[in-house]
């Protein structure tokens, strides 16, 4: 049986939009995009972040997405070219040839190769998504996603590249509402960067 994990770029105030670009998501009016990829340019000299990206997306087995997530992912993982150099490259590949599952309340197209749209008992297929893999099923953004799997108790592990930057505004990942959960602090590392990864697992 493999394990959901939520895997997120995340400011001190919680904020997990736009973090890898300018116009990736530009919902709500959000002009900050591109927050952890300007911090990485300045401060991550030592490149520690590239390498920890590479050894955890290599354990994933299936990606879990939501639409806004999906699209965002298709228009760039599922274009660029997988004979690129370096990280751009092995991730490509290794996206591309992931099942990529995809919760929407619309029936969106989807034209990224080996996609699927989850039906209407979402829990109950993402049981069945995580039962069949040994590895991870990873999450990246997707929050409404997070917070519906949260409230069914389905996220084993929360892993987050905490960011020392507060913007004020933007998509979080624990927003108002968002389903009580008891979690246990499972590691944490400090990069040179002063970005801190912190991984939290359900609290037994």
């Amino acid at each position: 049986m493999g394990r959901i994990v939520v895997q997120e770029f995340i400011t001190l105030d919680g904020v997990v939009q736009g973090a890898g670009g300018p116009d990736e998501d530009r919902e709500g009016g959000f002009a900050l995009g591109g927050w952890a990829m300007e911090y990485d340019e300045q401060h991550d000299r030592a490149d520690e972040g590239g390498p920890l990206i590479t050894e955890w997306e290599g354990r994933v087995d299936a990606l879990l997405l939501g639409r806004k997530t999906y699209d965002i992912w298709a228009g760039a993982w599922g274009v660029w070219d997988e004979g690129a150099d370096g990280l751009m490259g092995e991730l490509t590949r290794r996206y591309n040839r992931v099942a990529k599952h995809v919760a929407s309340r619309r029936r969106p197209e989807l034209g990224w190769k080996n996609s699927s749209l989850l039906g209407d008992d979402l829990p109950a297929e993402v049981v069945g998504i995580r039962d069949g893999v040994d590895g991870e099923v990873r999450i990246w953004g997707s929050t409404e996603l997070v917070r519906t799997l949260a409230g069914h108790d389905l996220v084993d592990e929360y892993r987050l590249m905490v960011y020392p930057i507060v913007l004020g505004t933007g998509k979080r990942l624990f927003p108002e509402g968002f389903p009580q959960t008891a979690l246990a602090l499972a590691g944490t590392r400090v990069l040179a960067s002063g970005v801190v990864v912190t991984t939290y697992r359900r609290a037994e």
